[in-house]
């Protein structure tokens, strides 16, 4: 072979051999999920169980998680006199809510998010409530929420300008949303604001007063306390004001001796025919008129709504408000000085297709939106509606 034709065949080697891949980058890496799609979001249906997909946190026992609301389950159903079930409550609540989540949650009746007014606001869980000892039990939830109750506040900067005035160490606190759970939670929720507030007034919405003294066959202190008596024991107690207040009462009495009991108790009470007879409006200026400027504690008892649009509820009564009712008034309750909420009596066992929880679920978001309003929201008019004032 001449010099000539070798130095060719080595040039052309050397060009063969530069456009080669090394044999150990043969295999082409796969792309990734979040190059290729992003964060992994949680889907309507999937995703860990927790309120409107909230940020989770078994926050009893992790002392670094603050918020400034948090959400928090109280599985309690051995208070109930009829059908048992509450205990799931809690876990119908949070399923109702899975298409619900903080970055779709503007709603046009509250002209807000309440997730984007700056507050931080997470699910802390269930209380891990004993099912077989109520004097064990009550003194769980009282302690849970007292924990919880006394956490530092997440933010900076206040976000409920009156907390800090009303409360008796002078500084702003946390606000609860409690899924019940049977009505007897209220009772050691109403023990712990006590220990920070004193006396607050309660809005009550329920078909029944719950405020009766006790049941045939009550031979234990312990025995008196149900979901029926809770508000006789807070009064003795002196945890509510006498300036609270029933919606939706339509249950059956022994007779008028127990409305007078029930005053007695501190409280007035609006029927559920009065929204027939006096509207909306009329309901929602009685309540405020009511509670005043008081601390105030709302709770909700599911069976307020009529069971043919909540039917998974432990006490049922026909003829009852229906859901976007209740919205209604919870919307014209907003600006009253709110310490914390709950809605309980959701047994799922007797759901159908979760409209119970569903129903539920969005009250609790109701909820949220009502802590951040200042004011009740304004009625928006769209475009080419009638003039509010030809209505």
């Amino acid at each position: 072979m001449s010099l000539k034709s070798f130095v060719q065949l080595a040039i052309c080697s050397l060009v063969v051999f530069a456009q080669q891949t090394p044999l150990g980058n043969t295999i082409e890496q796969p792309e990734t999920w979040l190059s290729k799609y992003g964060p992994q979001i949680d889907q309507p249906f999937s995703g860990p169980l927790s309120f409107s997909h909230l940020p989770y946190s078994r926050c009893l026992e992790d002392e670094s998680s603050q918020f400034d609301i948090a959400v928090l389950g109280m599985p309690f159903d051995t208070g109930t006199s009829y059908r048992p079930g509450a205990r799931f409550g809690p876990y119908a609540i949070r399923s109702g809510s899975r298409r619900q989540r903080e970055a779709r949650g503007y709603s046009l009746a509250w002209d807000n998010n309440p997730y984007e007014q700056g507050s931080q606001i997470i699910d802390c869980g269930d209380v891990p409530v004993i099912p077989f000892d109520n004097v064990l039990a009550m003194d769980q939830m009282q302690v849970a929420y007292s924990t919880l109750l006394n956490r530092p506040m997440a933010s900076n900067q206040s976000v409920w300008t009156q907390g800090a005035q009303l409360a008796k160490d002078g500084r702003e606190h946390p606000r609860i949303v409690s899924l019940g759970g049977d009505h007897t939670i209220v009772l050691p929720i109403l023990r712990a604001l006590n220990k920070v507030y004193g006396p607050v007034s309660v809005i009550h919405f329920d078909a029944h007063l719950d405020t009766w003294d006790g049941y045939p066959g009550t031979v234990s202190d312990q025995s008196r306390i149900t979901h029926g008596t809770f508000f006789y024991i807070a009064s003795e107690e002196g945890l509510i004001s006498n300036s609270s207040i029933h919606a939706g009462i339509r249950c059956k009495l022994v007779g008028l001796g127990d409305i007078e009991h029930d005053e007695s108790v501190g409280f007035h009470f609006i029927t559920s025919d009065d929204i027939d007879d006096h509207g909306v409006p009329a309901i929602i200026k009685r309540i405020r008129e009511r509670v005043g400027d008081t601390p105030v504690y709302l709770s909700l008892d599911i069976d307020v709504i009529d069971p043919g649009l909540a039917p998974a509820t432990g006490t049922p009564e026909a003829g009852g408000w229906t859901s976007r009712e209740v919205k209604r008034i919870i919307r014209g309750l907003a600006g009253l000085n709110f310490v914390g909420a709950d809605i309980v009596e959701v047994a799922p066992v007797y759901d159908h297709a979760e409209i119970t929880g569903t129903a539920a679920a969005d009250l609790v978001h109701d909820f949220l939106s009502m802590f951040m309003s200042q004011l009740p929201p304004t009625p928006h008019v769209l475009p080419g509606s009638w003039p509010r004032d030809e209505l």
